[in-house]
C-alpha cells in the first residue's frame, strides 16, 4: 500500500508541476530604447558621439549600455516595474540615477518621456 501511495504521490507532483505555466508579459515597453547625443570639441576639432541603450525584457529586468564612438564604455543591469502607465527603472549601480518615465505610443517613433515631458529615449 505504501508503494502505491508513493507512486500516486509522485505522479500527482509531476502532473501539477507540468500544468503550471509562466504568464506571458506583453508590456509595450519591451524592446530596445535609445538616446543618441554628440559633443563637439572645437579645441581639437573632433566630435564625440554617445549612445545610451535600455533593453527591457519580459521578466521585469533589463540591461543599460553606453557606447562612446561605437565602443562599449559602460553597462549595468536594471529592474523595471509599471504602475498606472508610469515605469520605474531602478539600476543596480549607484553611478546611474533611477528614473520614472511614461510611454508615449502616439508619437512616431514611440518615446519614453520623463515626468516633465522631455524625451528620455526613443524606440529603436
Amino acid at each position: 500500500m505504501k508503494k502505491l501511495f508513493s507512486l500516486l504521490s509522485i505522479i500527482c507532483i509531476i502532473a501539477i508541476s507540468n500544468c503550471s505555466s509562466i504568464p506571458e508579459n506583453n508590456d509595450p515597453i519591451l524592446g530596445t530604447w535609445v538616446k543618441n547625443s554628440s559633443i563637439a570639441d572645437e579645441s581639437v576639432n573632433r566630435s564625440s558621439t554617445t549612445r545610451e541603450e535600455w533593453i527591457f525584457n519580459d521578466v521585469y529586468l533589463g540591461r543599460y549600455q553606453t557606447y562612446t564612438n561605437s565602443n562599449l564604455t559602460y553597462y549595468t543591469d536594471f529592474r523595471w516595474s509599471e504602475e498606472n502607465g508610469r515605469y520605474s527603472i531602478t539600476f543596480g549601480d549607484e553611478q546611474v540615477t533611477d528614473v520614472i518615465v511614461s510611454l508615449k505610443e502616439s508619437n512616431d517613433p514611440e518615446v519614453l518621456a520623463l515626468e516633465n515631458g522631455s524625451v528620455f529615449a526613443t524606440r529603436e
